[in-house]
């Protein structure tokens, strides 16, 4: 389904550009109270460290409270303790004020239900058609919505996550350094992790507004890494600035890549005979060395398109327990509603801790088939949609799947949060892969504007 606002993880841009404005979410927020804050007409907002977060936010509460909506302000959280603590905090709805992963130019908007799902495409097109409507919206003076200070959901989440531990210092003896992103969880995983009696080393923890996934964070892991060699760490955990992303490396600062973290975590499952409908979940940008790996293991291995929502969606159905993303996106339903950065960092512990071996005694779990990823990026996202329209685009697209046909698989899309269009070509054949990946890019970045 094409929408003109809403991407895999809800509207995403530049701060005070449309439609991250103030007036869009003024609108935004007003017709969200029209098509979702119709039962208990209240609304949950919480959001990351950037600087644009405060101006979206008294917009958005402007905009609830306007059509008769009270709102609760739950502060900077990571987005997985709002989609967990929604339900509780009963609400008809949650907004999310973040840009994830993004430089802190950048923010965006995530639509969270009352259950702590995401929206779905059928939703979101429904909001988008409102949004761009003529209509207006006014209610009575008498009707309008009040805002209250939410104290109480970081506590709960921080109690629910120790919880997860099992003894009370699961994680003694361990070394972790912990790369916070500047973001969300810069005070809260630090402190869960003291609290299970881990000897930490904490980066990225002082956010100022500008540094959130600045040279840091699940996209810029190189000082982490550095910083695990020089300290004789047992691993590296990074996070991105909303929380939802992990990365993490062995003790020689060797990265490791999601795809190797739903490895290990099935395996771990299984073995503690944690894992439910005997499978994992996992999008098409992840290798088929994966899918060897679990298959061998006796598990089926679900693909999905790409984007968190639609991991969960697959894991719902199927009855799967772990899911995830090679971005670094991991889902354990046992523990949490999305992908939970903290969560599974101290699911890896336990089972590094159970192993009693070293990361890199254990990683890597598989080798991985040969495959080329490579990034274009333009100057808006509607310039990457032209830039796939073009015929001579979609005859080398043609030409590559004819030629991987039966050896492999070709990707090419744009991606759903940033102006980029991404191609993936995989293979047994490395020097087939090399080539058409390269005939590919050369077709996209012709229509790249200097």
């Amino acid at each position: 389904m094409s929408h003109k606002l809403f991407g895999t993880d809800g509207v995403r841009g530049i701060a005070n550009t449309y439609p991250m404005t103030a007036e869009f979410s003024f609108r935004l927020a007003q017709a969200l109270s029209r098509l979702v804050c119709t039962q208990k007409h209240k609304v949950a907002i919480g959001k990351d460290t950037r600087l644009s977060c405060d101006m979206l936010e008294a917009a958005l509460t402007a905009g609830f409270c306007a059509q008769g909506v009270d709102v609760c302000l739950c502060g900077v959280v990571p987005t997985p303790l709002l989609t967990a603590q929604t339900e509780k905090l009963d609400v008809d709805m949650s907004v999310m004020i973040t840009a994830s992963h993004n430089p802190y130019q950048d923010n965006g908007i995530k639509l969270i239900n009352a259950k702590g799902d995401k929206f779905s495409d059928t939703e979101t097109a429904e909001i988008e058609k409102l949004l761009l409507s003529d209509e207006v919206f006014k209610v009575d003076s008498e009707r309008i919505g009040r805002v209250s200070y939410e104290m109480q959901c970081k506590a709960n989440y921080i109690q629910n996550a120790l919880s997860t531990a099992p003894n009370a210092d699961a994680l003694k003896g361990l070394r972790v350094v912990l790369d916070c992103a500047n973001g969300a969880f810069y005070e809260i995983m630090p402190q869960v992790f003291k609290s299970l009696g881990a000897g930490i080393l904490t980066l990225s923890n002082t956010p100022d507004g500008r540094n959130i996934n600045q040279d840091c964070g699940s996209q810029h892991t190189e000082k982490m890494q550095q910083v695990v060699r020089d300290s004789h760490a047992h691993l590296g955990i990074a996070v991105d600035g909303d929380g939802d992303r992990i990365i993490i490396c062995d003790e020689n600062g060797v990265r490791i890549d999601g795809d190797q973290i739903i490895a290990f975590l099935a395996t771990y499952f299984q073995k503690q005979g944690l894992l439910k409908g005997n499978a994992a979940v996992a999008t098409v940008w992840s290798n088929l060395g994966l899918e060897k790996y679990l298959n061998k293991l006796g598990l089926q291995f679900y693909r999905t398109p790409v984007g968190e929502r639609y991991v969960i969606e697959k894991m719902k159905e199927t009855g799967v327990n772990i899911g995830g993303e090679e971005s670094g996106h991991m889902v354990l339903s046992d523990y949490a509603k999305t992908g939970d950065a903290l969560l599974t960092a101290l699911v890896i512990c336990y089972g590094l801790q159970k192993s009693g071996k070293k990361m890199s005694d254990i990683f890597p779990l598989f080798e991985k088939c040969p495959c080329e990823i490579s990034n274009v990026r333009f100057k808006t996202p509607q310039q990457a949609a032209d830039a796939l329209n073009e015929s001579s685009v979609q005859n080398a697209l043609d030409a590559a799947s004819q030629k991987m046909a039966g050896q492999g698989s070709v990707i090419v899309r744009k991606s759903g949060t940033e102006p980029v269009v991404k191609i993936r070509v995989e293979g047994e054949d490395a020097a087939l892969v090399s080539q058409t990946a390269k005939d590919l890019l050369a077709a996209v970045q012709k229509f790249q504007q200097p």
